[in-house]
């Protein structure tokens, strides 16, 4: 199978396994504030990766490129999204046009339709410095991504089997590129410990990429005639992950795996996350629905973000680190034995 053939099949597994729902988000709960002190027309959407100013907390990850037309009109559809509505995006690994140059278009129509947006890069933890400096040049990348998908590529048919040196090859790429590197997960979460170990390095962010949304082992497990479904019910859910990525690293920690909506945005924003990426939730509806409504969905989640931003007292995506909230269930017990103290969130308040 080619690798063209390949990212499409990813696109059709995606929509037709969907999204898991178990991103820990029920499990949150914010403390009613029955005097916010704020006026909506004083809440603001601006946020900051690190040194990248953003005008939403919202941007559009890694999903696609490299499988012909059908990949580049999704990008295209994507990368105009991005446009009307001011977010960030990402494209998906670039690998193959590296070693396919005729698959280059695919990637390269975000930046055509997008000349002033933020755009991020997309390599794998095997990619080189001089791959690296190839894909942002690519799309003229204002970030790259480095994706860890260790549980995909064990469970695809011909994926890789030998993850030594990733960190060390991180470490410099993140020296020695000219912009930030922001290392992510693809649906498996980051641990404290994984987050520790990159703070030592000279990344600029950490996307969690938590358990709860697509799962690439359920769809890679649709192209093996021996499945590995023990890999099926692998991660660390969202809401911890943001947690667990947050305690352990100064670094910013974006929030991504699962996410649909305005309230389990501003959840993802409130357990510490500066800024929270969509996927499969806006896959679904470009494919379904279509670019304008789409545009006018992203548009609502905006206005629904600042609503609550509103109720919970806070002017500024920031303000919301501080704001009193319940933590139970699983994400509870996990947090719990996990030495994280999910009692000190119901504790906190607005300064």
């Amino acid at each position: 199978m080619t690798r063209a053939q390949r990212k499409r099949d990813h696109i059709n597994y995606a929509l037709s396994t969907g999204q898991q729902d178990k991103a820990g988000f029920e499990d949150i709960k914010f403390v009613h504030q029955s005097l916010p002190n704020t006026a909506l027309g004083e809440t603001g959407l601006q946020s900051r990766i690190g040194e990248l100013s953003l005008s939403s907390p919202i941007f559009v990850n890694a999903m696609t490129g490299g499988g012909g037309e059908y990949t580049s009109k999704i990008n295209g559809d994507l990368s105009l999204l991005a446009k009307e509505t001011g977010i960030a995006l990402a494209v998906g690994s670039q690998m193959s046009a590296l070693k396919s140059p005729d698959e280059r278009r695919t990637y390269e129509i975000v930046r055509k339709n997008n000349p002033e947006g933020i755009i991020f890069a997309n390599l794998g933890s095997e990619a080189t410095v001089q791959q690296a400096n190839e894909a942002v040049e690519m799309v003229k990348a204002d970030a790259l991504q480095i994706h860890l998908n260790v549980i995909q590529e064990l469970t695809m048919p011909e994926g890789d089997r030998d993850f030594r040196g990733a960190l060390e090859r991180i470490g410099e790429i993140s020296e020695r590129l000219r912009v930030p590197v922001i290392v992510k997960e693809t649906g498996f979460g980051i641990s404290k410990e994984a987050a520790r170990a990159l703070s030592e390095t000279s990344v600029s962010a950490i996307d969690v990429g938590g358990y709860g949304g697509t799962n690439f082992s359920k769809i890679e497990n649709q192209r093996r005639q021996r499945m590995l479904d023990f890999f099926d019910d692998w991660g660390i859910p969202t809401a911890v992950s943001i947690v667990e990525a947050y305690s352990a690293s100064d670094l910013p920690i974006m929030a991504s795996g699962g996410i649909r909506n305005s309230l389990e945005i501003v959840k993802a924003l409130s357990l510490g996350a500066c800024s929270v990426g969509m996927a499969g939730a806006i896959l679904r509806s470009i494919v379904d629905k279509g670019l304008t409504d789409t545009i006018e969905e992203v548009n609502e989640i905006h206005t629904d973000i600042r609503y609550l931003m509103c109720a919970l007292g806070c002017e500024k995506i920031e303000d919301l680190h501080d704001v009193p909230m319940i933590i139970s269930g699983q994400v509870h017990h996990w947090m719990k034995v996990r030495g994280l103290e999910p009692e000190k969130f119901s504790k906190r308040q607005r300064k």
